[in-house]
């Protein structure tokens, strides 16, 4: 080989390595990017963000076992959860879009709030978690006709923990189609 051959196969080793370092750079500069855009874009949403984010507009639950498993999950957390009071006040106003028209109007705005914080400072002074939930099955909820008005009538119990101990409460619940085809919750009380 000559002198030449070799200093040209030198400079085109020297390029390669050039080449590949620049590839490998670049790689590794698109992926830092690409971690760090994914980062930013992984925004912790709270649950109680989570359940304010739901539109019942456009996306009204359409049984009345959905409308009941949402309450359930607002009642959680109201209950278990931290949040602002802005978020109180959304997430009061978002469990009463899920009640029926008379049973709003049995207290005024103001009082429903204040009725709603002392019941939920009860639990927290006492400790007490509403820890889950169990829904009537599908098959168990009981629809029927009175008064001109289609009705749904379905139990859910409740498991409180205090501390270590756990206790279950059921209540039935009482909903009522509205003009709209919505089921709303007409009102409730424990089973015995």
């Amino acid at each position: 080989m000559g002198k030449k051959q070799k200093q040209n196969g030198a400079k085109v080793l020297v390029i390669g390595i050039i080449l590949v370092c620049l590839v490998l750079g670049y790689y590794f500069y698109l992926s830092q990017k690409a971690d760090s855009r994914k980062q930013e874009s992984e925004v912790k949403i709270t649950e109680v963000q989570n359940v304010l984010l739901r539109d019942l507009d456009t996306n009204y639950p359409p049984t009345p076992r959905e409308v009941l498993k949402y309450f359930c999950q607002m009642a959680q957390c109201l209950y278990n959860e931290t949040y602002t009071e802005e978020e109180f006040k959304e997430l009061a106003v978002k469990v009463q879009t899920l009640y029926d028209t008379e049973l709003v109007a049995n207290m005024t705005q103001d009082q429903y709030l204040q009725d709603l914080k002392w019941d939920i400072a009860q639990f927290a002074k006492e400790k007490i978690v509403i820890s889950s939930y169990t829904l009537s099955s599908a098959t168990d909820v009981e629809e029927f006709k009175q008064d001109g008005y289609s009705w749904a009538r379905l139990y859910c119990t409740f498991t409180l923990r205090t501390g270590t101990q756990l206790s279950s409460t059921q209540e039935t619940f009482l909903l009522r189609k509205d003009e709209e085809n919505h089921w709303k919750i007409y009102g409730w009380e424990r089973t015995e």
